[in-house]
This record gives structure tokens, C-alpha cells and sequence, in this order.
């Protein structure tokens, strides 16, 4: 019998997949437990359609982040920090630092986790960054932090 598993089940699949189960299991355990409905016609377009849907979603997240990862390469963002002698910094310039520049100067929204940096800045200088947009598709940055 064909099921769509409303919830992950232990050797059978994940959660909105269409599976071939026997009639038996499909009757005495998935359907009245709540973790499976009959795989009918109504089903089954339902079952297309949410597939499409979440398809269309994913390319056009990836759409978008090409869009950002083209506006973002090879771009310089400034911050200004306060120093001590010798140009080193009084705390550090950290991700969050970076990503709300990125918002003012260049107009885009990045989460500081998808900023990866090789450590925090602790000096004046330039420094280079990678965005992490989605997955595969990164643009690499400068930082240049001054006064």
C-alpha cells in the first residue's frame, strides 16, 4: 500500500515522503497512529503540489543569493574603531560588527553567522571575509578598519 508519512518513521522513511508499506503496517499501525495517510488521488496532487512549491521556494532562495553574492564580491566595507598605541584595536571587530556595515553601506541584510572571518579583528588594516550565502554559493569580502 502507498503512504505519505505525516512524520518520520524508523525504517520506513522521512516525513512527506511516498512510500510502498504493506497493507498490514499501513493499517494496524501507521494510519491509526497519525504517522501516515492513504497515498489516494487528493493525496497524492496535495503531495505534488507541496513538492512543487517547496521546489520553487529553494530556487528562488538560490536565485536571490547569486543576486547578493554578485552584489557583494570583491566589495571593501569601512569601520571605524578606536585604537591604542601602535594601531591596536580597544576590543575587536567581530562578525556582528560586519554584518550591520554590510546593511548600511552596501544594502544587504546578512546573518553574522554566515560571515566567516578567520578570527576577530584586533588591529587596523584591510582584511578579508567570506559570506556564506547558500550552500555552495559564497562572496568574498574586504573589511578595512580604520579610525
Amino acid at each position: 500500500m502507498k503512504v505519505i508519512l505525516k512524520a518520520d518513521v524508523k525504517g520506513s522513511g522521512k516525513a512527506g515522503q511516498l512510500v510502498n508499506v504493506s497493507d498490514g503496517y499501513a493499517r494496524n499501525f501507521l494510519l491509526p497512529k497519525g504517522l501516515a495517510m492513504e497515498a489516494n488521488a487528493q493525496a497524492m496532487n496535495d503531495f505534488k503540489n507541496k513538492e512543487q512549491a517547496a521546489k520553487h521556494r529553494q530556487e528562488m532562495e538560490i536565485k536571490a543569493a547569486k543576486e547578493a553574492a554578485a552584489a557583494l564580491a570583491g566589495k571593501t566595507v569601512k569601520i571605524s574603531a578606536k585604537a591604542g598605541q601602535g594601531g591596536k584595536l580597544f576590543g575587536s571587530v567581530t562578525s556582528k560588527e560586519v554584518a550591520e556595515a554590510l546593511g548600511k553601506q552596501l544594502g544587504v541584510e546578512i546573518d553574522k553567522r554566515k560571515i566567516a572571518m578567520d578570527g576577530d579583528i584586533k588591529a587596523f588594516g584591510t582584511y578579508e571575509a567570506q559570506v556564506r550565502l547558500y550552500t555552495g554559493i559564497t562572496a568574498d569580502i574586504y573589511v578595512l578598519v580604520g579610525e
